[in-house]
């Protein structure tokens, strides 16, 4: 998933944006809605979940009398988790209002906070590993207590901490301002990975040898493990190491949140006014105070286990989706992907408008082209990710103008450094395979029907790709809920449920095979997937499994979150939405030049004036260059083809207006 999300920010240069940003400029509208409605789930959960935990640890070294008074005074609610009983937590909520007032006063995400925070988090981990050896018992671990569950409760467990992985993301998106992307990014994100693998893992290990597995507190685990054997410093200890971690949490959840808002509100799929951004504070306020008042609303009614199931499935469905787009990209032909870079560049930053256009102007960009850029830019938007739709501020520092500048003809085609062109360069895995095989590996590619060198995409061929993907898709969903749901019938043998496994097995594999089989768009990026389409298929094969490990309650839950965001988009997103009232005006314009059979000379078709007879002049009729073209005057217009370029326009790149009106004079010309 890290090495896909990788691809997909580097196909869309100068954003440091979110997954929304790519996907609505590289597949489309109702794809990236979905995929930024999911990410706001995770963002929100994350700020529940974050301020629950904080509340559970404030709570257990008070010795659970925070708990105990509110069960007591206030009482318990039944249905909040899963059918227990639960009090409603006032104080996370305290905590999130606070945390939410304190991103909307537009107080900066310092990043030498957050290190200060995370050396703190690692030198606590490493006192439970040293302090946690001096009790640790082997008998924890035998006697059918070491994997007491088997490995379905291994795999369950994995699709609930899915979180602690949950971060990468960010890795990803600085591909464009990398100096050797193609080596960076993936020694990034496999070292971060691998750092929180054995940070879980290590103290997973000390917890488990500490304290049998059924007595293990599901509050706040480390910190009671080291009072259950009387060592009760280490338990404050531990607490500022849990606050530090928490807090990074909170606010890593809590900054970008704003920003996707923002991004979707200024598109037009969600509800414009959530775009405002605040005079006083520079930040977008009224995001921050809905997104912070929904994610406190969760920390009360919600405990801290659902919180982190929910969290869990919006973002493996993100992931998801990402690994199923970079699929399908790399497949299109040149046609379909031409244009999204410009359309980022041009479309999007023509909507940035006041305050937030003037800040990011001034703190995130270097003051001329050949101008240094000396240092993280001071983000006067409160947000991690500032939140704007063409985000263009640098993350590590100038980027590498020379090899790949996004304004240069043969951006994406091209390797400037060498000169060569994308489809002779191959892959170090190719070559490999080629002095494995020998002169064979020729003749093999030709038996197995494998595109050569000079192939490159077609209409026909990348329509061959979307299909084989949805169909790899739905086939993987079902294939994971039958291993699920149906093991019983697989651990008994029955002849049917093994038939039916190897036939889905078998349908993969021909399906994979075949987009095998169709030539790769021939672009060079400064970062690519590698081995594809196995390494997205694999993903997304991993990913569905995991959701659907999730619990039944998370599942309906989030089917609700779906719907209501479903009800959203077809409600008010697609009909407001910035593409469609593009597609209107474009469809008027068409419309209103279609109505006027007029024949003059060629010398005004060649000035570019409009025509209209004497009796149907309107007011303000300019030159068809005119770009301050009055659509109001023309509303009682004829719009003959209105309903038919909706469709079209939608996720691609639009040709500009004058293109249309050219088209347009040649079509009613006397030649």
């Amino acid at each position: 998933t890290g090495v896909c999300y990788a691809e997909f920010g580097v196909r869309v240069p100068k954003t440091t944006g979110s997954a929304y940003t790519y996907s609505y400029v590289t597949v489309g509208e109702f794809v990236a809605f979905f995929i930024g409605w999911n990410l706001i789930l995770e963002y929100l959960i994350g700020t529940a979940a974050g301020a629950s935990a904080l509340s559970s640890m404030f709570d257990s070294l008070a010795n659970h009398t925070i708990s105990r008074w509110m069960i007591n005074s206030v009482g318990t609610l039944n249905g909040l988790g899963k059918g227990e009983e639960s009090y409603p937590d006032l104080l996370a909520l305290v905590i999130a209002v606070i945390v939410t007032i304190i991103v909307a006063m537009g107080v900066k995400n310092s990043v030498g906070l957050n290190n200060v925070l995370n050396i703190i988090n690692l030198a606590v981990w490493i006192f439970i590993m040293i302090a946690g050896l001096f009790y640790v018992k082997g008998d924890n671990w035998s006697e059918g207590q070491f994997l007491p569950f088997g490995w379905p409760g291994v795999l369950k467990g994995a699709a609930t901490c899915f979180y602690a992985f949950i971060g990468f993301d960010i890795i990803a998106t600085t591909g464009e301002e990398a100096k050797s992307p193609n080596t960076s990014i993936p020694y990034a994100i496999t070292a971060s990975l691998v750092t929180c693998l054995t940070a879980y893992v290590s103290v997973s290990i000390i917890l488990t040898l500490m304290v049998p597995y059924d007595a293990i507190d599901t509050e706040s685990p480390l910190m009671e493990m080291f009072v259950a054997h009387g060592f009760y410093t280490a338990q404050f200890i531990v607490a500022i190491g849990s606050v530090a971690g928490l807090t990074v949490s909170l606010l890593g959840s809590l900054f970008p949140m704003p920003r996707v808002i923002y991004a979707m509100a200024g598109d037009g799929l969600l509800f414009r006014f959530l775009s405002h951004v605040s005079s006083y504070t520079e930040t977008p306020v009224v995001a921050c105070i809905v997104s912070g008042f929904l994610a406190a609303l969760l920390s009360l009614l919600v405990s801290l286990r659902d919180l982190i199931e929910m969290m869990s499935i919006g973002t493996l469905l993100a992931y998801t989706l990402v690994s199923v787009c970079v699929l399908l990209l790399r497949y299109q032909p040149e046609s379909d992907i031409d244009g999204f870079v410009k359309f980022l560049s041009e479309e999007h930053t023509k909507k940035k408008e006041g305050i937030l256009a003037d800040c990011e102007k001034e703190a995130c960009s270097p003051g001329s082209e050949g101008e240094e850029f000396t240092g993280p830019p001071t983000n006067t938007c409160g947000a991690k990710n500032l939140p704007s739709l063409g985000d263009n501020e640098m993350l590590i520092g100038k980027s590498d103008k020379s090899t790949y500048n996004v304004n240069h003809p043969n951006y994406g085609t091209v390797d400037m450094t060498s000169g060569i062109e994308a489809d002779e360069s191959e892959n170090i895995y190719l070559i490999k395979l080629k002095k494995l095989i020998g002169p064979r590996y020729y003749t093999m590619r030709i038996h197995l029907g494998l595109p050569g060198k000079m192939d490159r995409p077609t209409a026909a061929t990348g329509h061959t790709v979307t299909t084989c993907v949805l169909l790899l898709f739905v086939l993987m969903f079902i294939f994971c809920s039958f291993i699920i749901f149906g093991a019983d019938y697989i651990y008994e043998q029955s002849w049917w449920a093994i038939l039916l496994v190897v036939l889905m097995i078998l349908l993969i594999i021909v399906l994979v095979f075949v987009i095998l089989q169709q030539p790769e768009n021939p672009k060079k990026l400064p970062y690519m997937a590698p081995c594809l389409p196995f390494v997205p298929a694999f993903a997304m094969l991993v990913n569905i499994y995991l959701m659907l490990k999730l619990s039944t309650v998370t599942w309906i839950r989030f089917a609700v979150w779906c719907f209501v965001g479903l009800l959203i988009y077809f409600g008010y997103g697609m009909w407001n939405s910035t593409l469609e009232i593009s597609a209107r005006e474009e469809a008027l314009h068409q419309s209103t030049y279609q109505r006027y059979d007029v024949d003059v000379d060629p010398f005004s078709v060649d000035d570019g004036f409009s025509y209209a007879t004497e009796g149907e002049g309107y007011p303000g009729w300019g030159p068809s260059e005119d770009k301050g073209f009055s659509y109001q005057q023309m509303a009682g217009a004829k719009e003959s083809h209105r309903t038919s370029s909706r469709s079209k326009s939608k996720g691609r790149h639009k040709l500009p207006s004058e293109a249309l009106i050219a088209n347009d004079e040649l079509d009613y010309s006397p030649e």
